[in-house]
């Protein structure tokens, strides 16, 4: 049976400054022309990854949004898991009596088109990170915050003890209709906690990625960083950290490289499994 590889991007694939080396370029490449089925799981949405991965070959479905979508290379919707615009209201209002400040929104609107939606009042973590989305026309601001017909992550940015805070109380009110993940973020300093479907995370995507390729979960490999590549690496048969990983994945990992994002890692890893 041949193998799946399936890797984070953030910290573990792309570089810090979010390049693709052209070493890891080279060896993706090589890899799918030689027949080896690789793919990726990332917490960005399908035109962020194509900016991102600009000559890169991608032959098999995507993994995106933390695992709320699954696309074929050429955008295609594969499985959504969203929240509806009942629950979604809710978890908008009652995130706001606990925590004081609104979140942010990616979803699709009635026409199935993403977009960004932030609230007219934003904290200092929110106007940084819209910094980054200057002219992207799937940006909107809307006051008063509501959430739209499918909701694919609902996203706070604070304090690491504020998410918290808001983490248990979320889970307290809404239970088992919803799944958070918390992470410190790679780039700026704060925390985010996004709130997604019940099914929609990277275990779930991976799942169901697998039953859709006929993959068995023993040749599954998946290489990754942080908070939410953990339950990637409890639902994959082999798990592998690399060397700038949190301690809390490096715990689960059947291997750890000794090479970091910035050491192509994760491209070094296939050059030695696959004999590139």
């Amino acid at each position: 049976m041949e193998k799946f590889y399936l890797t984070d991007l953030d910290k573990t694939f792309l570089r810090t400054d979010l390049r693709v080396s052209e070493f890891s370029r080279r060896k993706w490449n090589e890899a799918v022309f030689k027949g080896a089925r690789l793919s990726i799981a990332t917490a960005r949405s399908y035109t962020g990854v194509l900016k991102l991965l600009k000559g890169l070959c991608l032959s098999e479905p995507l993994i995106l949004l933390d695992g709320v979508m699954i696309a074929s290379p050429d955008g295609e919707l594969i499985d959504i898991s969203a929240l509806d615009r009942e629950i979604g209201d809710e978890i908008i209002e009652f995130g706001f009596k606990i925590a004081g400040f609104y979140p942010l929104i990616v979803g699709l609107n009635e026409d199935n088109v993403e977009r960004f939606v932030y609230p007219q009042k934003r904290n200092r973590y929110q106007n940084e990170l819209l910094r980054t989305y200057h002219n992207d026309r799937r940006v909107l601001d809307a006051g008063p915050l509501r959430a739209m017909k499918k909701n694919l992550k609902i996203v706070y940015m604070e304090r690491e003890d504020v998410t918290a805070a808001l983490e248990e109380e979320l889970k307290k009110r809404f239970e088992e209709s919803i799944e958070i993940k918390r992470s410190k973020d790679s780039y700026m300093d704060c925390w985010f906690m996004t709130v997604l479907h019940a099914d929609g995370d990277k275990a779930h995507a991976l799942q169901k990625l697998e039953a859709m390729e006929k993959v068995d979960r023993a040749h599954t490999t998946v290489f990754g960083d942080s908070h939410n590549d953990i339950g990637l690496f409890e639902a994959a048969g082999t798990k592998i950290a690399v060397a700038n990983a949190i301690d809390e994945l490096k715990v689960l990992a059947d291997t750890v490289l000794p090479w970091s994002n910035d050491e192509d890692a994760v491209a070094r890893f296939l050059q030695t499994d696959l004999c590139l």
